[in-house]
């Protein structure tokens, strides 16, 4: 299985979510989009324990099976797309969230997520 952390979902790891570890574990491949590593770098800047965090963060990151999934030209083209077909829908989502679910459309992905609103992106595989 090919994965896809959202913020949320990254956050319930480092909260230790058994399930999750588990299921992350097992996955061939876990990615982290670039939008949801800065969501939760700027998380671990508010708060008081920004170095113990950000040590973790780099622990899961060294895995073996875990890297961040940059944009690239290709992903303005699926954010385009995306943009426009929920524009027509009258069912946009937050900018952010188009950006992860434009890489992992283009990396044909599962997102795991807590977010309902990627169910308005029939197209997205969602876990």
């Amino acid at each position: 299985m090919r994965v896809a952390l959202d913020t949320n979902r990254l956050t319930d790891f480092f909260r230790g979510d058994r399930g999750l570890e588990e299921l992350l574990s097992n996955a061939d491949e876990v990615w982290v989009p670039l939008v949801v590593l800065g969501e939760i770098k700027g998380g671990y800047r508010l708060g008081p324990r920004q170095a113990l965090n950000e040590a973790a963060l780099q622990r899961f990151l060294a895995k073996e099976n875990v890297d961040v999934l940059l944009p690239d030209r290709d992903t303005a083209e699926y954010y385009a797309g995306l943009f426009a077909q929920l524009r027509r829908a009258g069912t946009p989502v937050p900018a952010n969230d188009l950006w992860i679910a434009s890489s992992v459309l283009q990396h044909n992905l599962t997102l795991i997520t807590r977010d309902r609103h990627f169910d308005r992106i029939p197209q997205l595989l969602l876990a």
